[in-house]
């Protein structure tokens, strides 16, 4: 049986809970990735300033949307490690693609760390491609991959 439609919270948000949610969700990342994520140095002020997405509450799963020329990218995806395997993460970019077509983006990208391996799998199965590799600022090798996925 089909997970039903989560319930997305309308804004204003509990920042601090949506960010405490995040370090949970990438708490796993600690040690595996390199350079280590730029969600150390994420705020609460700097989360309220954006377009974030939240089910919830209290906040389980959450997306930042940012629109860039030609797409609508995705940040920031994170479920909480306890509502895992739900459909969360689908509902969230199935919400992401409805906020495209609203502003005419024919895409949506997103980038994930190349040692996660198990997100590229979600990704792929969620109907991305793989487009590009890219390094962080000072890394010779990709550090990162950027997927895409037609609207």
């Amino acid at each position: 049986m089909p997970h039903p439609a989560p319930h997305l919270a309308k804004p204003p948000y509990d920042w601090g809970a949506v960010l405490a949610l995040m370090q949970r969700s990438f708490a796993t990342m600690d040690g595996r990735i390199d350079p280590p994520s730029s969600l150390s140095s994420l705020t609460t002020d700097a989360l309220s300033r954006a377009e974030v997405w939240v089910v919830g509450p209290p906040p389980i799963a959450c997306m930042v949307l940012t629109p860039h020329p030609g797409a609508l990218y995705i940040g920031k995806l994170a479920v909480s490690p306890d509502h895992r395997h739900k459909g969360l993460a689908r509902a969230l970019i199935d919400t992401a693609a409805e906020r495209a077509r609203s502003l005419s983006l024919p895409r949506l990208t997103l980038q994930t760390r190349i040692e996660l391996t198990e997100n590229h799998a979600t990704f792929r199965a969620l109907g991305f491609v793989e487009v590009a590799r890219t390094a962080h600022p000072g890394y010779a090798r990709p550090t990162t991959l950027r997927f895409e996925r037609p609207i």
